[in-house]
């Protein structure tokens, strides 16, 4: 599916820069975006949204620092093997048997009609 998406990207984008129209509806689109962009109810979200990051990235880089030496400190108990035993993982059922469930017996082909010998007057 990704590659899907990619490939008609791809050529949206070949067309608008590839061929004169693509170009024209390149720019109209150009100036379209920044016509919302400068419009001031977008920008008034912008100020607010810049501000409460400006005002809560302390916390978010303490919380971000904490768990990145709770997950070094695991790192280093699993190197040198003082790791508490993890859950065992959960038993997948073989391919065989998941197969087995999975497909349906073939349903057999009706017998072909005998064309009919007797003509009828």
């Amino acid at each position: 599916m990704r590659g899907k998406i990619l490939f008609v990207v791809g050529l949206g984008v070949g067309y608008v820069f590839g061929t004169r129209d693509g170009r024209a509806r390149y720019n109209q689109m150009k100036s379209a975006a920044l016509k919302v962009w400068n419009d001031p109810r977008v920008q008034e979200q912008v100020t607010a949204a810049s501000d409460f990051v400006k005002e809560n990235a302390p916390e978010v880089a303490a919380a971000v620092s904490e768990n990145v030496k709770k997950i070094a400190s695991r790192v280093e108990a699993a190197r040198a093997g003082d790791a508490a035993p993890s859950k065992p993982a959960a038993k997948k059922p073989a391919a065989s048997t998941a197969r087995k469930s999975a497909t349906k017996p073939a349903a057999k082909k009706p017998a072909a009609r005998k064309p009919a010998t007797g003509a009828t007057k």
